[in-house]
């Protein structure tokens, strides 16, 4: 029996958001394939299908959808601002108590939308699709995922395969106070798993593109470094940022201080050498420690002083995960 469509201040059991761009060959096809596997669950169930500034029509076929479907929701973005953030946009505005992301595409496969629901509700927090047989080009788009996802796995420690897949399940406490900007969408497991979440994976279908072209291009491997950058020193400062910052000041003091004796001996020598190069290297290193150092003190004075207005993202979902899943008997 088909759920029925909930009102609209009603909480719904499942939401399912769809970040899209350009994508106007594929929405009436996805539309109907995520009806179908959500259809006999016994979940009632929400689509939000988020335009991110398409311009080839995407967004008429997405308010027709909506017209003929009361279960589905339409956000349209000014412009493209990127997945990620269309992705945090559909999460803003949904009533499940679990929340299913996946791309608009049909590259992700709505059927395995209840795979992933079930295995959250054994006791996990997120559950991670797996694309073990990826249907990708294998130099432009493999081969620059396998590498990444090796990278995350060493500089997190978090043991995901495949943290770019979008086809993703969440508590709905969780990813509303995960951080979401720039292209992080990969890097969920990784902040989730510092806040004591309990994340798994399982495996997914994937299939080729069909219709439409990727938006994707090996020009975003130098974003994925940087935000991997980013999203190391936030899990890594969110707590005792003196700690973190100080660390990296000690060699730089310590160089300055090396340096600095160094080129007061050789001042001190009859031949020595008085371009003060070695004194000028000193001053600098000395400053950026110090920098370095007042930047952790200020982090730790505004988290002691108002945790409650100041307190980061990352440091709210530290303090809610462990309440997320009760220990299994």
């Amino acid at each position: 029996m088909e759920p029925q469509p909930a009102p609209a201040a009603e909480q719904v059991d499942l939401s399912v958001v769809v970040p899209l761009f350009n994508e106007a060959d594929n929405v009436a096809v996805l539309h109907r394939r995520i009806v179908e596997s959500l259809t006999g669950t016994g979940r009632s169930f929400e689509i939000l299908l988020v335009d991110d500034g398409s311009n080839d029509g995407t967004f008429p076929l997405l308010a027709g959808i909506a017209r003929r479907d009361s279960r589905v929701r339409v956000i349209k973005l000014r412009r493209n601002f990127g997945q990620t953030p269309a992705m945090q946009a559909g999460i803003d505005h949904c009533r499940g108590k679990v929340i299913v992301t996946l791309d608009g595409d049909l590259q992700n496969d709505p059927q395995d939308i209840p795979i992933l629901v079930n295995r959250l509700e054994e006791g996990y927090d997120l559950v991670v699709g797996w694309r073990r047989d990826r249907k990708d080009h294998r130099l432009l788009r493999n081969f620059p995922s396998r590498v990444a996802n090796r990278l995350i796995r060493w500089v997190s420690g978090v043991p995901i395969h495949d943290t770019g897949c979008s086809l993703k399940a969440y508590r709905a406490e969780l990813i509303r106070n995960v951080p979401l900007y720039a292209d992080l969408h990969r890097f969920i497991p990784a902040m989730s798993t510092m806040a004591s979440a309990r994340v798994t994976e399982v495996v997914v279908r994937h299939h080729p593109r069909l219709r439409g072209r990727s938006k994707y291009g090996l020009s975003r491997i130098w974003r994925v470094l940087l935000d991997l950058v980013a999203v190391k020193m936030l899990i890594s400062s969110s707590r005792r940022p003196l700690h973190w910052f100080g660390i990296w000041s000690i060699p730089c003091v310590l160089g300055a201080i090396i340096l600095a004796t160094y080129e007061i001996y050789n001042l001190l020598l009859p031949t020595g050498d008085r371009t003060f190069v070695f004194l000028t290297v000193a001053f600098l290193l000395g400053c950026l420690g110090v920098s370095l150092l007042v930047t952790g003190l200020l982090g730790e004075l505004i988290i002691r002083t108002e945790p409650s207005a100041h307190v980061s993202p990352m440091a709210r979902l530290i303090h809610l995960a462990p309440a997320l899943s009760p220990e299994k008997s």
